[in-house]
């Protein structure tokens, strides 16, 4: 049960990364810096979603 919360919050914190990264392509007009936060929040984001999602699908239930 512990894996699946880990997953869970690992889930939401790429999520978090992803729209972050979608806000900050939306608002910029350019430059080096605004790009270098889209592509860290976008990266972080996915690997964080995918990490997530992946150990929630991996975990087994067992009856108590």
């Amino acid at each position: 049960m512990e894996k699946r919360i880990i997953g869970i919050l690992l889930t939401f914190l790429g999520i978090a990364g992803l729209i972050l990264g979608a806000i900050n392509f939306l608002n910029t007009s350019g430059g080096t810096r605004s790009v270098k936060a889209i592509l860290i929040y976008s990266i972080l984001g996915a690997i964080f979603f995918f990490a997530g999602i992946g150990l929630i699908r991996n975990t087994k239930d067992r009856p108590s």
